[in-house]
């Protein structure tokens, strides 16, 4: 028997109203525009996509800070819509977050000590205070944080050390779920490893399941399991992390991979980048028929008209493409996997 998902996703939604100029009627931004996906317990899923693509809404959505147009988010089998007030904050207890931004999701006012606890004040837990001090300094050890650094404010640290104050924030709950939007895009490269080992480790430990929202697939190759990809508010693709990376199936997934830096010199050279053409449609005024198509170098004129679903050809492997999908070939963004 499978277990049950921690996180369910259906047809979700997320319309906004906008004016797309001074004298022009009102127009809606499509968001989000019909995701589904299910995350299991202890798993690291990823959604994937260039800024505006909808992931960081998708968040926020999921988080309860964002009401849907349409569609239901169910949180360990219960829907979050449906929930009162009192019932959200105590899902809040089990699903947190960890923000893009150490310095500007941190109140520079508080100190670390005060920054961690603030939890536990407002969800009324730990009140002892020999069971506060034994439980915070648990979190300091867990999260590389120097005891010394419990009475400094966020702007005595370096982004590293904010953004690991900010995961210990997101632990200090026990959450069985962490919504992690861009948590190392922020971060030096050498300090976004640190970043990342730490959270494996912690998701061993804690036994934690991730929605890590990411621009990068080097970032999400290291910590997710499974992947979606996300283009003008809808998703693309999902696989595996090793079936994503060798065998793209949607043509934006395809150029996206060829990004991707490889560290073997040979690799690379012999590596062909695909170099989509246009920009990013409006949201404004998406095209019609399949959203890729304006940019996508194997659009034939069934794509201009129909808007391909998301099909599933492979067991754990979904594309929305008329045209690539489950072919024999062997793409150049796969060597990203040689």
């Amino acid at each position: 028997m499978s277990p049950t998902p921690i996180l369910e996703v259906r047809g979700l939604k997320k319309h906004f109203a906008a004016r797309s100029g001074l004298f022009e009627e009102k127009a809606t931004v499509k968001a989000v525009d019909g995701v589904s996906f299910s995350v299991m317990p202890q798993e690291s899923f990823a959604v994937v996509g260039e800024s505006g693509c909808g992931k960081t809404t998708l968040g926020k959505l999921v988080l309860a800070l964002e009401r849907p147009t349409e569609g239901s988010i169910l949180f360990e089998g219960r829907d979050v819509g449906a929930m009162s007030r009192a019932e959200l904050k105590a899902m809040r207890s089990r699903l947190q977050v960890i923000f893009q931004d150490p310095y500007s999701s941190l109140d520079p006012r508080m100190t670390v000590a005060q920054i961690i606890a603030e939890p536990w004040d407002i969800h009324g837990l730990h009140k002892n205070p020999a069971e506060r001090a034994k439980r915070l300094h648990k979190l300091l050890d867990d999260c590389g944080i120097a005891k010394s650094f419990l009475d400094r404010h966020p702007h005595e640290f370096s982004g590293g050390q904010r953004q690991r104050v900010g995961i210990a924030r997101a632990l200090a709950l026990e959450p069985k779920l962490i919504v992690a939007d861009e948590p190392v895009s922020a971060l030096d490269v050498s300090i976004q490893a640190q970043v990342l080992n730490l959270l494996k480790d912690l998701q061993k430990e804690h036994q934690l399941a991730y929605l890590f929202i990411s621009h990068d697939f080097s970032v999400v190759r290291h910590l997710c399991t499974r992947i979606a990809v996300m283009y003008l508010g809808r998703v693309v693709e999902t696989a595996d992390s090793e079936t994503l990376f060798n065998d793209p199936q949607h043509p934006y997934t395809e150029a996206l991979l060829s990004a991707v830096p490889v560290p073997d010199p040979a690799v690379e050279k012999r590596r062909k980048r695909i170099l989509l053409s246009g920009d990013v449609p409006s949201p404004l005024k998406p095209p019609p028929g399949c959203r890729f198509h304006p940019r996508c170098r194997y659009a034939v004129d069934s794509c201009r008209v129909s808007d391909p679903a998301l099909d599933e050809a492979r067991p754990g492997h979904a594309a929305a493409c008329a045209v690539l999908p489950f072919k024999d070939r062997r793409s150049d963004a796969a060597l990203v996997a040689l």
